[in-house]
């Protein structure tokens, strides 16, 4: 994790740590178990990175519905740090907190404001109308996959690589 913290382009992402974080959660390193890997290898780092890569332009529908569900369930991940398959009120507000903890116009309290409000809007979109007695959970993945309806995720989550000439030029 330490090699990491030596990348400079992560150095003021304000979401640096759940990124890092990310990279060593089993769940994402398709182990399907619970917790932390200590290191990745390179086979490990390269299984993260497929995250990010681009769409095919071959792909059917199937093979664009299971891509887009891998990419979301790694963000599912990032939020939800307690690996309890909801995304809490609480884990909602520590991320968006992260987001905007750079601004330094933005108070502590009005990034609360702002994820209380996002979470109404997920439990409106995920419940419906709720009673008065009714108390939102959290948002689980068929929530969150709801959520996520009609925005292209398929395109906007990738990284993109410098097309770098293969031949060596020796002189």
């Amino acid at each position: 994790k330490e090699n990491f913290d030596s990348i400079p382009d992560l150095e003021f992402n304000p979401i640096r740590g759940k990124i890092v974080h990310a990279f060593f959660d089993k769940r994402n390193l398709r182990q399907e178990s619970d917790g932390l890997a200590e290191e990745i290898n390179f086979e490990d780092f390269l299984t993260i990175m497929s995250y990010f890569r681009p769409i095919e332009m071959n792909m059917d529908e199937e093979q664009l519905d299971r891509f887009r569900k891998e990419k979301l369930k790694f963000l599912f991940h990032m939020y939800d740090s307690d690996h309890d398959g909801k995304i809490t009120l609480q884990e909602y507000r520590n991320v968006v907190e992260e987001l905007l903890s750079g601004n330094p116009h933005l108070e502590k309290e009005s990034a609360r404001s702002i994820a209380d409000g996002a979470m109404m809007e997920a439990a409106s979109i995920c419940v419906g109308q709720m009673g008065p007695d009714q108390v939102y959970e959290g948002i689980t993945f068929e929530d969150f996959l709801k959520m996520w309806q009609g925005i292209d995720i398929e395109t906007k989550m990738h990284v993109r690589f410098l097309n770098v000439d293969t031949i060596a030029h020796c002189y």
